[in-house]
């Protein structure tokens, strides 16, 4: 950091540098409220401190998991009245650990759906082709009619 971080004081570039988030997101986070927007100094700029940071290493950390924001921004709430039960924190993570087992099921899914199509292949001509055939027939694929759920695949 710079002269600046000595104070416990630091730019927005310097606090996006160091929680790891680039200048456009920390700006954004200011704007929906997840980041309280801090003091300016005399000239204008942004003057962040030593909160901002940890909230901003917070939001990064959460995103990297796979929270949404409005389940950041009640975490965030809840961070900010430690004295509560934890119940709503919990049920936050169960629900994401949920979206996270259906995903690694459907992909599951999807890895043996292609081992399938793959290990099917004649290694021939296209005509012959078990890749091209599953493709081109939705009622051959296993991995769809095992109520997995592909539109997840790609969200």
């Amino acid at each position: 950091m710079t002269g600046s971080a000595s104070s416990g004081q630091f730019t927005i570039g310097e606090v996006a540098r160091a929680s790891g988030v680039k200048v456009p997101t920390v700006r954004y986070y200011e704007e929906i409220g997840l980041l309280p927007p801090p003091p300016r100094t005399e000239g204008g700029r942004r003057s962040y401190g030593e909160a901002h940071m940890r909230r901003l290493a917070f939001i990064r950390h959460a995103r990297e998991l796979g929270f949404e924001i409005d389940a950041i921004r009640t975490l965030l709430t809840l961070q900010d009245e430690p004295d509560q039960s934890c119940a709503a924190a919990d049920a936050i993570a169960r629900d994401r650990l949920g979206e996270v087992d259906r995903r690694i099921a459907s992909l599951t899914a999807l890895r043996g759906e292609l081992h399938r199509m793959v290990e099917g292949c004649s290694h021939g001509h296209v005509g012959e082709c078990r890749v091209i055939e599953i493709l081109a027939d939705h009622g051959e694929c296993r991995h769809h009619h095992a109520g997995a759920e592909p539109q997840g695949i790609g969200r």
